[in-house]
């Protein structure tokens, strides 16, 4: 595994991350082209498949490394993963609002906009919801660190379980998601350790492991039993494995470099993706015919993934570099570097 340290991270990392901000632009894009012209595409059922696992997996990588940083004085822990992440939150708050505020105002006139944009900073807006979320997890977790592991373990499961619906965003994506951030931290060393056996493992031997757990996933989510909270768990939890295991070959074959740099780069995927994907879901649905919806949702989803990267590119060196890198006024603490907006990754 020495081998597969790059720019300081562990390259499955890189692709499982790829994986999953790359499925997750797809539901979005999907679900968005679907809405447009009425009907479901073919790439629906895929979409639903990937559910019992495309979230879980990027919380529980999330939580992966915190182990080598939870340790550190609150000033510091607060300013990389709590007022890191509000930065970025607050700023594309903005921009994405300012692009919906116009179809807004006219359907809820300018009261009714103003309120719904400061709800946003409790109910958190779109997509951005899972980097507001992100932060209220490394907080708890840093206020639980004096509490037995499978004590908060259980009770995040106990949460989930119970899939409270409150209608805040916040409370009830919390009681749903942080098991697996939990998870992720607390089951570190065992999560690493199988990637390593997994490394030096015949990747012919793990194929046919990994086309059973697709067809079983399938059928869980074709009976409903994947996408129940009472019982989803178990396979979330397989869904996890199986993208481990298939991330760790792609980085061994070295066929995962495309999606390991998307993973590097998740966050900033993330960010923007809707900035691209909306103007470029309404051009092609004017433009395609219905029976080219399973390539308009591609061309979208291609759309959203390259067009912010290549945003990234564009303002990396410039001054509007901010849009992806923390500004040192912003900061808690004095750093060497710039910051990108990124997952935690590991420590060297």
């Amino acid at each position: 595994m020495a081998s597969s340290l790059q720019q300081g991270r562990l390259d499955w990392v890189d692709v499982a991350k790829g994986i999953c901000i790359i499925l997750v632009v797809m539901m979005h894009s999907t679900l968005g082209v679907e809405r447009a012209i009425g009907a479901e595409t073919s790439l629906h059922a895929f979409i639903e498949w990937a559910r019992p696992f495309r979230m879980p997996d990027f919380f529980l990588i999330s939580g992966l490394f915190l182990t080598a940083r939870i340790d550190r004085p609150w000033r510091a822990y607060l300013d990389t993963k709590v007022v890191h992440f509000a930065y970025f939150y607050v700023l594309w708050v903005n921009i994405q609002f300012a692009m919906k505020a116009p179809g807004m105002a006219h359907e809820l006139g300018l009261n009714g906009t103003a309120g719904q944009y400061l709800l946003s900073y409790v109910q958190p807006f779109g997509t951005l919801w899972f980097i507001y979320l992100l932060a209220v997890f490394f907080i708890v977790t840093k206020l639980l660190q004096g509490v037995p592991k499978p004590i908060v373990l259980a009770g995040a499961a106990l949460m989930h379980v119970l899939a409270p619906h409150t209608g805040w965003l916040v409370i009830d994506e919390f009681a749903d998601r942080f098991v697996f951030f939990y998870t992720g931290y607390a089951a570190a060393p065992l999560v690493l350790a199988l990637a390593g056996r997994i490394w030096s493992y015949p990747g012919l031997l793990l194929a046919p492991a990994l086309v059973a757990w697709a067809w079983l996933n399938w059928l869980a989510v074709d009976s409903g039993i994947a996408l129940a909270a009472w019982s989803d768990l178990p396979f979330a939890y397989a869904g996890v494995l199986a993208v481990i295991a298939f991330s760790v070959l792609l980085a061994r074959s070295g066929w995962g470099d495309a999606l390991a740099y998307c993973g590097r780069n998740s966050i900033v995927i993330y960010l923007a993706f809707a900035v691209f994907m909306g103007p470029t879901r309404v051009l092609l649905v004017k433009l395609a015919p219905l029976r080219l919806a399973d390539l308009t949702a591609l061309a979208v989803t291609a759309a959203g993934v390259i067009g912010a990267l290549l945003l990234f590119w564009a303002v990396r060196n410039t001054r509007a570099r901010f849009l992806f890198v923390r500004p040192d006024a912003f900061k808690l603490a004095a750093a060497g570097g710039r910051q990108t907006m990124e997952l935690p990754v590991p420590a060297r």
